[in-house]
């Protein structure tokens, strides 16, 4: 529960690695902070298992809101600066709704969603404000207002989600600087004081427009040589078939070791509307954490099941499988090659080989022109996209998605 006891805190302040000593802007953003709902984030790593190929990345998506809150105080100090009428309230709904924007990611953050439970964190994270909301007695209304886009002020929920964010701004720097990639360091401080609202709509001053560049330049790299490294990738997709042998274990009712919140999920099948209906749903999911699967890895590397401990075991002691990476699918004759290998390899199933042999799609996606522009203001005030103004690099070669296709399997078996 909220402290609705003391309603003004003493002054905190946390001492961030990335931005030196910071403080809570409101005693409503430290109470927030301070509910069991938001400290599990602390056990939750913000990049997965990114730490398997980069060992500093370690962080996690508390430190993470934490620091996008720090950056939507210093967005909000300069609009004011500058003339943008914004109130307490709004300042204050504004920081409620990008401390709270990630409260609703599961273990492992953006490697399971969609697979512990079919419902995105986006939709977890609204619910779990929802309920915040009735134990504050209203005091979310604004926050949840900016963060579905229902407030009249739409740049706040710009600077909440959309393609200079807060959020992006500060998981560029701080992945950079706990993974020890220099390519992805972005300039949030000066791409925030380059910020004004213009018709409802944030932009940027043109002398800024080399930091924004630069921005879109490191988003893209870190998209390649971080969040979609090969190994990495790796990783993901065995974590992801051991969640879902043990999931297929369980539709056949075969008890699994788990804590009784994991074990839930495991044995049933939840969706949004479940979420919405059910507090007991929503308090289960609140238990869950990185280390509920941890544990339960850990003990089914011992299980009878060949599929599921062989995986367990490839995880825990870093087997991981080797990737390859190529601009067109892969061929079903090679991909059946694998698979039937694996089967002799391990003695299982041919239809259990498919876990150890994955071939899907990774996107990088820099620029989305179509639905959130960049606009930069010239000196008269004039807006234009930034693809029209930039002369440092080719942003229109930035936009729409780029798909690659990948294949990975377990490194023993030879093509």
């Amino acid at each position: 529960m909220l402290n609705q006891n003391n309603p003004i805190n003493k002054k905190k302040i946390v001492n961030d690695p990335v931005y030196g000593f910071i403080d809570f802007p409101t005693s409503k953003v430290f109470d927030t902070v301070e509910h069991c709902w938001f400290q599990r984030l602390r056990r939750i790593k913000q990049l997965g298992l990114t730490e398997m190929v980069y060992p500093g990345a370690i962080h996690t998506r508390f430190q993470h809101a934490i620091g996008a809150t720090h950056l939507m105080q210093l967005a909000l100090d300069v609009l004011t600066a500058k003339g943008q009428q914004i109130t307490k309230a709004e300042a204050e709904g504004a920081y409620l709704a990008i401390l709270l924007h990630d409260i609703g990611h599961g273990p492992f953050s953006h490697a399971l969603e969609h697979h512990i439970v079919n419902v995105s964190h986006e939709n977890i994270s609204l619910i779990f404000m929802h309920e915040l909301n009735k134990e504050m007695n209203g005091a979310l209304d604004l926050a949840i207002d900016i963060f579905t886009n229902n407030y009249s002020k739409g740049f706040l929920h710009q600077l909440v989600s959309g393609q200079l964010d807060v959020d992006r701004l500060d998981y560029l720097r701080r992945d950079s600087f706990f993974t020890g990639v220099s390519e992805g360091v972005v300039s949030s401080d000066r791409i925030i004081k380059m910020l004004d609202v213009i018709d409802d709509n944030l932009v940027v001053e043109k002398k800024g427009i080399y930091s924004i560049e630069k921005y879109l330049i490191a988003r893209r790299l870190m998209y390649w040589q971080v969040y979609l490294h090969k190994t990495v990738n790796s990783a993901e997709q065995m974590l992801l078939s051991i969640l879902k042998r043990a999931k297929q274990l369980a539709k056949e009712n075969i008890e699994l070791f788990a804590s009784p919140s994991f074990h839930f999920f495991l044995y049933n099948d939840v969706s949004l509307n479940d979420f919405k209906n059910s507090k007991y749903i929503l308090n289960e999911f609140a238990q869950l954490d990185d280390s509920d699967l941890i544990s339960s890895i850990k003990v089914w590397s011992s299980h009878k099941d060949k599929t599921l401990s062989t995986l367990c075991k490839q995880l825990i002691h870093r087997k991981l499988w080797r990737t390859s990476i190529q601009d067109k699918p892969f061929g079903e004759k090679l991909i059946a090659m694998l698979k039937e290998k694996v089967s002799i390899e391990y003695s299982i199933p041919l239809k259990e080989a498919g876990y150890f042999v994955i071939s899907e799609t990774m996107q990088n996606n820099t620029y989305e022109q179509k639905t959130d522009k960049i606009l930069i203001k010239d000196r008269g005030g004039e807006v234009t996209e930034i693809v029209n103004v930039a002369d440092m690099l080719n942003i229109r070669a930035l936009s729409g998605t780029v798909s690659k296709y990948f294949l990975t399997y377990p490194k023993e078996i030879n093509i």
